[in-house]
């Protein structure tokens, strides 16, 4: 596939403007900026995204763990420039991403992602990237529904991801499906791992039956046919709260929560009132403001987070990622057709999120 002719004037823009962008930074960071922080003095969340020519740092194709509905190159997307950019934080630099220092790190031990298909997202990024760090090592694949587990045999090494849309539980009595927001069934089977990485929203907006997967939905004795979706969210995730801060031993046991992936299907949200959806979008927003602001729904997650006993890390990549309406699958997905505009494509934003779980966990 031959590059657009007008890429290169597109990179030397995109060069100038990340230059400027980070002049910008530079001038207003404090002199004690080092290139890797630790989190008690680096926000790694708060940042622009550069033009890095290395970028990205692996090649899809050669990644045996994508499926079709993210593999955007393979499923005809025409640019790549939306795979060269690094995010770049205001006070620090992230830590390069290490998956051999990982993998030694985590020998004999499990990760597991559980959640949506956000976190599965993200899951199959970190195979990605772990297989082109240790691209001869042995691996055992056992992809089932909800369980699949990915084995790096070398490091005796598990990266998990557990299929459950909602964290609660969706269960089936004679009336039909029942969303149950006051019930996790699962919980036993996450403690198997050492390493817990969270997430839901993504399922929690979606609207009829057949999509959302439930027919009623419960909360104590109350089982009604639908309330406010914010409303139910927030009970599902104190839920889920709860359930860490009885279940889990923290002395044992690392928990993160992934914080709300963003869609981009209204252009006035980054500054182009007449664009409906992610197409066509082949740069990310310029500098660390993003028009549309903050989400209801990150609210929620941070005040739920803020009553735990226990600790969660929070990967809070929503601003990060609003930046990057061009990072979607849109018409480019093999396992959506239509407009994707809510998942990402890999290689692309979710080794980010990776990145920023790395560099928390050597932290």
């Amino acid at each position: 596939m031959q590059d657009n002719p007008n890429l290169s004037l597109t990179k030397l823009f995109i060069l100038l403007s990340s230059l400027l962008t980070c002049h910008s930074v530079q001038s207003q960071t404090s002199p004690l900026r080092t290139t890797q922080a630790s989190s008690s003095s680096c926000d790694f969340y708060h940042g622009s995204w550069i033009y890095d020519d290395s970028y990205p740092v692996y090649d899809s194709a050669n990644c045996p763990f994508i499926d079709p509905e993210f593999d955007c190159q393979k499923y005809g997307r025409p640019d790549k420039l939306y795979l060269k950019y690094r995010w770049r934080p205001i006070t620090c630099e992230l830590p390069r991403f290490d998956g051999k220092d990982l993998l030694m790190r985590w020998r004999g031990k499990k990760m597991m992602f559980v959640g949506d298909s956000i976190s599965y997202n993200q899951w199959q990024s970190l195979l990605c990237m772990l297989h082109a760090a240790v691209p001869g090592s042995k691996i055992y694949a056992d992809k089932k529904d909800p369980l699949s587990t990915v084995t790096f045999q070398d490091y005796n090494v598990s990266v998990m991801y557990y299929r459950t849309p909602y964290l609660v539980d969706v269960i089936t009595e004679s009336i039909g499906h029942i969303l149950k927001l006051d019930s996790i069934s699962s919980g036993n089977i996450w403690l198997g791992a050492d390493l817990l990485i969270f997430n839901t929203w993504h399922w929690w907006i979606h609207n009829g039956a057949a999509s959302q997967g439930w027919d009623y939905i419960q909360y104590g004795d109350k089982i009604l046919r639908d309330m406010d979706r914010l409303e139910a969210f927030a009970k599902g995730l104190t839920t889920w709260a709860r359930w860490v801060d009885s279940s889990v031993d923290a002395n044992t046991k690392r928990v993160f929560y992934q914080g709300i992936s963003p869609t981009h299907y209204q252009g006035w949200d980054w500054g182009e009132p007449g664009v409906k959806d992610c197409g066509r979008q082949t740069q990310p927003v310029i500098g660390s403001t993003y028009l549309g602001g903050s989400l209801p729904e990150e609210g929620v997650v941070t005040n739920v987070l803020s009553t735990m006993s226990k600790p969660v890390h929070l990967l809070d990549i929503t601003l990060l990622s609003q930046l990057r309406k061009d990072a979607h699958p849109s018409a480019y997905s093999g396992g959506h057709p239509g407009m994707d505009c809510s998942h990402w494509c890999i290689a692309g934003l979710p080794d980010t999120w990776n990145r920023l779980l790395y560099a928390a966990l050597i932290s």
